[in-house]
This record gives structure tokens, sequence and C-alpha cells, in this order.
């Protein structure tokens, strides 16, 4: 492969005597891996369900290589049932070095397609409230559906430039996770046309957005808060010379130490004006020292204030945006979905449903108000009020657990009707629901929910969405 020879020239400094084999990778195989849907499942319960060799990752607890060469995970209906999200190891490390606690509010600042979130929303367990924007809103479309798709309920999905949310958002945030845009080195291995990118926007393109960024994301972390940022490059413009710009701008951050892993190399305080030696707190991953691609991680920590250490921080109020109950709290529901929510085996807060133009969403405890920002979805989704029958949303499908509705269809990942569900069509379900009521069903695989379908005469209409359907 032709490297760019300014990066070459870097790369040797870099490294020095082992830039030969950093180039000798070049020539080795990537790594393909898979991260498990903790929400759903436990990586242990995975493996024994699992239709491929797994290998562990490990540095990642629920992370897994697998043979891209031979199996495809994405064509299989545990993909479709959210039980797992395809990344590359080394990109599985940010998330997972960010200490999410239950009943955390997070931020992840430039979320898109949902690696990071997804995996955030999974520690969350259904707790506290996820926060995940990205700037490019056709991005941002594909975000919500990843984070649908792997059952998370308890989100906002935003597409904002940064800087627009922290009127909104002044230290509001417990975590927060800034992947940022790079000049994606670190990835020159597994994607070829990274190159060609980074030869029209180097790193210090990226370093002035990158610095924007993170100043912007400090305003939006509440004192005590943890904030993680990460990138996949090798350049110390955008790694090392970040974070220096952070701390001089905001004292109140310190680096923090995070869970190692015999491959993670240190900082390079050398690179920077300070030379300060807390930078070699932060993680550089090189892809001749581990079996994953390059990234740059650090972890820090915004200290509260002296005058704060004797009681409670708290979290900061969003500026002129206090938290709110659902409209459903205010008015009487619906029969139709009283009715539905009484076939649920699941407690929801009356409160905490709000009805948009014959949409029902369940929202988040202490979501702020939205006035003034870009968003495409405030909440679970649970479905939608149509002449007098409420019809329950995929979203809500994939955010239940099979003990959590009456009325399930449960089938076999062999079973040849499980593809034809996922492919909109009509199925004969004769031999699962004699003698059973028509009305709404949750069709699992292996008892994880893929959707709904309605049964009338033994026949399951499908009602699996349209944008999401199985394509041969």
């Amino acid at each position: 492969m032709k490297l760019p020879e300014a990066f070459e020239e870097k790369m040797r400094l870099l490294l020095q005597e082992e830039y030969d084999r950093y180039l000798q990778c070049f020539e080795e195989p990537r790594h393909y891996g898979l991260r498990v849907n903790t929400n759903k499942i436990s990586a242990e319960e995975f493996r024994k369900i699992a239709p491929w060799p797994l290998t562990p990752v490990p540095w990642i607890p629920n992370g897994f290589y697998y043979d891209g060469n031979r199996v495809q995970p994405a064509k299989h209906p545990y993909y479709f049932a959210g039980l797992y999200y395809l990344q590359e190891p080394s990109a599985m490390t940010p998330a997972s070095r960010l200490p999410v606690e239950l009943g955390d509010c997070v931020l992840d600042v430039c979320a898109a397609p949902g690696g990071k979130a997804t995996e955030l929303g999974a520690k969350l367990h259904g707790t506290g409230m996820l926060v995940a924007n990205d700037i490019s809103n056709s991005r941002a479309r594909g975000l919500l559906k990843n984070l649908e798709l792997l059952g998370i309920g308890n989100v906002l999905v935003t597409s904002e430039e940064p800087g627009k949310l922290v009127p909104h958002f002044t230290e509001f945030f417990d975590k927060i996770l800034i992947d940022a845009p790079c000049s994606g080195e670190g990835m020159f291995r597994k994607e070829k046309k990274m190159i060609k990118a980074w030869e029209e926007h180097g790193p210090e393109f990226f370093s002035r957005l990158q610095r924007s960024i993170v100043v912007q994301a400090a305003a939006m972390l509440r004192p005590g808060g943890m904030l993680l940022y990460s990138t996949c490059t090798f350049d110390p413009q955008e790694n090392e010379r970040i974070i220096e710009y952070l701390m001089s701008q905001c004292p109140e951050f310190e680096i923090c130490e995070m869970e190692g892993y015999e491959g993670f190399c240190p900082g390079r305080p050398e690179f920077t004006k300070s030379k300060c030696p807390e930078l070699e707190k932060t993680v550089r991953i090189f892809p001749h020292k581990m079996q994953g691609e390059g990234h740059f991680i650090a972890l820090l920590r915004k200290k509260a204030p002296w005058e704060d250490h004797a009681g409670s921080t708290g979290r900061g109020a969003a500026v002129g945006a206090p938290g709110r109950s659902g409209t459903a709290g205010k008015r009487k529901l619906p029969e139709e979905l009283e009715e539905f929510l009484g076939s649920l085996r699941l407690e929801l807060n009356r409160r905490r449903l709000e009805i948009r133009e014959e949409r029902v969403y369940y929202m988040p405890e202490g979501m702020p108000e939205l006035r003034g920002i870009r968003f495409l979805r405030s909440g679970l989704l649970l479905g939608e009020l149509k002449k007098n029958r409420f019809e329950p949303g995929q979203a809500l499908a994939m955010y239940l657990k099979k003990e959590d509705y009456g009325n399930i269809l449960d089938l076999s990942a062999e079973d040849e009707r499980v593809i034809r569900y996922l492919k909109g069509e009509t199925l004969d379900v004769e031999d699962l629901v004699s003698h059973r009521e028509k009305g709404w069903y949750l069709v699992c695989v292996d008892g994880y929910p893929l959707g709904f379908g309605k049964l009338a005469s033994q026949v399951l209409k499908n009602k699996y969405l349209p944008g999401w359907r199985w394509m041969s």
C-alpha cells in the first residue's frame, strides 16, 4: 500500500524502531468484531447460542472476534433481534472505558452510526437518559434505527451542532463521550479510501473542529462528571494536544487512569507544548500491538468547586428547560391505549406517557423542554392511535422482553418462517396458535423479540417495519 510521505515521516518519528513492524501489519488480515448487546443477553449466554465460532476480545468484556471471511452475522435473525452490534474491536474501547452507572444522564456528542451510543444505552439498562447527537440529519436517522434495533428506549436523538445544545444542557450530564471527527489515520489499514480523505482534510482541519467540540461538551458536564474523548487517528494534534487545550481552557478537568490492557500504549506528552506527564494516562492503540485498528482514548473528570464539597453538587438544571411530565399525566388516556397497556406485563409510569399527533411516547425521567432543538426522537415510540385502535410500534417490540407480553409467537432460528417474517410476508401459524385469541402477537426468534404481527384465523398479518425488512 502506498502511504502519503508526510504520514510516513510522522509515523517514523512517533514509532521509532517499531515503525517497520507497524508497516507489516498492512499485509495482515483485518479483524472482524461483534459486541454483545447486554441490554438483551449476557455475553456468556450469547456465546452458548452463537451460530458460529467466537473468540473473546481480551480487553472488552462483551466483545468477540469472528471470521468475517466465512460468516455474515448481519444475515442472521439474531442480528435482527438486536442481540449484537457489528463493530471493529478497537472501536469498542471508548464506550467500555466510560464508567456509566444506572440512572446516569449520558451524552454521546458525535454518535452516528451508533456503535458507542448503543453500548452506553445498554449500560443504563433502561434507567436515566441517553442523549445521542449527530450534526448530520441523514446519519442521525441511521443512529436512531440502531438504538431502536438494540432496544434502547430512554433516548433523545438530536441532530445539532454541539454548541447549540449547550444552553439547553448546561452542567446537565453525568457522563459525556466524544468520539470526535478526525483524520482517520488509525483506519488506513481497514479502509483504504481513508487515505484519499486524509490528503483532502488532514489533522490541522480536524483539530480545529475538535478544540471547539471538547470545550462545548465540557460546559454540559456537571461537576464531578466524567468525559471520555476518543479518535481513530495517531496525530498528536488531534489527540494529546486536544486534551492539553481542554485543560488550558477548563482547568477544572483532570486526567484519570482507566482500566488497562497489556497492548495499550501511554500517551505521548513529548509531542505537546506543556509536556505535562499527566498526559501519559491517556491511551494509544496501535494495530501492530493489538488485534484492532488505531485509536486514542482519554478519560477526564470535571472537579467540583471547593464550596460544594461539603454538600451534594447534584446535576445542574438545564437553562430555561425544567423537567416535564408527559401529556398523558394531565388527561385521561384513550380506551384503546389503556387496553393495550393493560396487556403488557411491564409497568409503565403513566405520567411519563406523551401523545403527540396520535403517536404515543414513553419519555425518559427528567426530560428537559426541547423547544429550539432539532431532534428526531424523544423517548420510546410505543405506537400510534388509529381510528379507535392502538397499533404497537417496532421500537416497542425491540424494547420488550419475551416475558413482558402475553401473546407470543416464538419461532426457532431454523424455522423458515423467521426469514419470511423479516421479509414482511403473511405467515400461516396454525401449528402455533390453535384456539388462541385473535389480536396482537409479539413475534420472537428463540425467545428474543423481532416485531409485532396481528393474528386472524390462524394467519399472522405481518407488521414488521417496512424500512427494516430483510433484503436478499
